[in-house]
């Protein structure tokens, strides 16, 4: 296993897509691990092929109903669970963990937008029994992929089974408001006689793996250093603030808000925070297998022997904790990624521009399908909680910091929980209304 790590060499490695491939050692690895047969056997022709194009379901235009689906659903657990009856009355403080806070809304939130809702009924019961079942297999995850048999890790294999058996064909079948990608999916695998229902429910439960395994620390990370940081807070909780009154909202917590996927993509303060946050927490490897004897040129001058079955690794996280990329790079700086009011992607080492800087979901073929999902859904859930609560951590805590022992498998958890305290907030037109003034006013001058 050899690893890079020359970000300037990242370009020549991610390029030879055909040569240093992913896919073969992941058809290996997700079947122990999820418990479906390979994809790639003479048994399912053409399926991986069909997987692979069902991602663009997660993309482009496809985003916009997903988008809307997912903020509706925000604003159902929110209100029902963290709002009280009522929107825009002041409610006492709440105390609670933030990674469970994070974890179940962002759980089930994810899982009505992708699966659906159940037939009579706004939200599945037994929810909570689902997410502790995927928290216990999640804590195995990193001895599954390291090829330890699910057989000898009964409390993961139990829960397993017990989540496979939620995503059951006939079970499926009677959820509504199912979106389009599990659709297309549901119909794909029903192409495939050679595929068991309990094969079928197994690719939809890696679904939700890959929907919410690393999303959910995403989030908590992204709303912990928010709320640590108070004055980054403002700057992004007035950023939602002004979008919404440029678009004609007189935003107030006594009425329900939808942005839209547009007004997502305006707010760069918040996308900055969010980058922020993945850089500081990410520890992904991007693994490639050659399939080939080949000269692997580094660049206009080096190149380099790769023998068949030799392992390439990428660990982005050393080019995230650079100093000659990152000033200083073990702090939060809520406004890394903004330049002159626009997007920064300017990022040098040595003196020369870096193609690659900011790599949270991996490269090339193994990049994550559902990024822009997931980056709209952390936006959405920190909207509303800006938007509807006042936040605080707790006293007498120590600074967060990151469980490495999935290092290599995407987003760090935190050792420990972060204790903090929520109550709704009670913001009237009349107050956002008097913040456009202000802010055209300022403009103006």
């Amino acid at each position: 296993m050899t690893f890079i790590m020359d970000p300037f060499m990242y370009p020549s490695i991610i390029k030879h897509g055909r040569q240093l491939d992913f896919h073969k050692l992941s058809d290996t690895l997700a079947p122990l691990a999820f418990g479906y047969p390979p994809v790639m056997n003479r048994n399912s022709p053409g399926l991986h092929d069909e997987i692979i194009r069902s991602f663009q379901l997660l993309q482009g235009d496809n985003l916009t109903p997903l988008t809307e689906s997912m903020m509706g659903n925000l604003m159902l657990v929110f209100r029902q669970d963290h709002m009280g009856e009522r929107l825009g009355e002041e409610g006492v403080w709440k105390s609670g963990g933030m990674y469970e806070f994070c974890s179940s809304v962002m759980f089930e939130a994810t899982f009505l937008t992708i699966y659906g809702k159940p037939p009579l009924a706004s939200r599945h019961s037994g929810m909570g029994t689902l997410r502790e079942d995927f928290l216990r297999f999640d804590t195995m995850f990193p001895l599954l992929i390291a090829k330890v048999p699910i057989r000898f890790l009964r409390q993961a294999k139990a829960s397993r089974d017990k989540m496979i058996n939620y995503f059951l064909p006939h079970r499926m079948l009677c959820w509504s408001n199912t979106s389009m990608f599990i659709k297309r999916r549901l119909e794909l695998l029903d192409q495939y006689d050679t595929l068991r229902d309990v094969d079928k429910a197994a690719h939809h439960f890696a679904i939700l793996w890959a929907s919410v395994a690393n999303t959910v620390p995403a989030t908590f990370w992204a709303m912990y250093y928010l709320v640590s940081h108070p004055e980054a807070l403002e700057v992004v909780r007035q950023e939602i603030h002004d979008i919404l009154n440029l678009s004609g909202i007189e935003f107030s917590t006594d009425k329900e808000v939808m942005l839209s996927r547009q007004q997502l993509d305006k707010l760069l303060y918040l996308e900055s925070t969010i980058n922020e946050s993945l850089r500081l927490s990410s520890a992904s490897m991007n693994i490639r297998v050659a399939q080939e004897d080949f000269s692997l040129r580094l660049d206009g001058e080096r190149s380099v022997a790769i023998r068949k079955e030799d392992i390439i690794v990428l660990y982005p996280q050393s080019l995230h904790m650079d100093p000659e990329i990152y000033e200083e790079p073990q702090m939060f700086r809520h406004d890394r990624y903004i330049q002159n009011g626009r997007e920064k992607t300017d990022f040098y080492k040595d003196g020369q521009k870096l193609k690659y800087y900011l790599m949270p979901f991996g490269s090339g073929s193994s990049m994550c399908p559902g990024r822009y999902f997931a980056i709209n859904e952390i936006k959405q859930f920190l909207c509303l909680m800006l938007l509807y609560f006042d936040l605080q951590l707790e006293e007498g805590q120590t600074r967060a910091t990151v469980d490495s022992s999935r290092a290599g498998l995407g987003i760090l958890l935190p050792t420990k929980d972060v204790r903090f305290r929520y109550r709704p907030r009670v913001v009237k037109q009349d107050k956002c209304v008097t913040s456009a003034t202000s802010m055209s006013s300022q403009m103006s001058d």
